[in-house]
């Protein structure tokens, strides 16, 4: 695939999730964007930081931040997953056992499990760190209205990743319910995750 057409495809799927930050179907006063009903519950097959299968059901009673990434990422990811660890290890600590921040790696050439799990060690013990065959990451990018891209290698082999920096939040039944905005605050997340736990306590 040519840079060119991946751009392009990264830019409609960007679209895409724009549009759906412009929708919301309650009248809960979230922070983040309600997107209750307008996405499918979550569901996956890949494998965790062990190397295992792993499927949604391994996490389900939680609440759960999806977001997807690579470990070469030099700002999007690391800024976003130190964002979300900071929100989830301030909240209180019978709120923090049930919230796991869920980081897909769409890198799977060079994002190892072993790989994953030093990097997602770094940021915080809620994070389970994920990854699989590519077709199995197209599949779950396009069922989340989204989508990724290689660029070409440098003369050293190494090479960028375009990726959406949406993070989707999925209830503990596993129904998608906001997409936290990129300026949303570690507070007005907190808020947000703390009125999801009440709603479901």
């Amino acid at each position: 695939m040519s840079r060119t057409h991946s751009f392009g495809r990264f830019l409609l799927a960007a679209f895409a999730v724009a549009l759906l930050a412009g929708c919301s179907n309650s009248d809960q006063n979230w922070n983040a964007k309600d997107i209750s009903g307008l996405m499918p519950e979550l569901a996956y097959q890949l494998v965790d930081t062990s190397g295992e299968p792993v499927s949604a059901e391994d996490t389900s009673g939680n609440i759960r931040l999806m977001f997807f990434g690579f470990t070469s990422c030099p700002d999007i990811c690391p800024t976003t997953l130190q964002k979300l660890s900071k929100a989830v290890n301030g909240l209180p600590e019978t709120m923090q056992k049930d919230v796991r921040i869920l980081f897909v790696s769409v890198d799977p050439n060079r994002d190892t499990p072993e790989r994953i799990k030093s990097y997602v060690e770094f940021f915080s013990a809620q994070i389970v760190g994920l990854t699989g065959p590519e077709e199995n990451l197209r599949e779950l990018s396009k069922r989340y209205r989204t989508t990724f891209g290689y660029e070409n290698p440098n003369e050293n082999g190494n090479y960028a990743v375009s990726h959406s920096n949406a993070v989707y939040v999925f209830d503990r039944q596993g129904e998608a319910r906001l997409l936290v905005r990129p300026d949303q605050t570690i507070e007005a997340l907190q808020d947000d995750l703390k009125t999801l736990a009440n709603e479901e306590a």
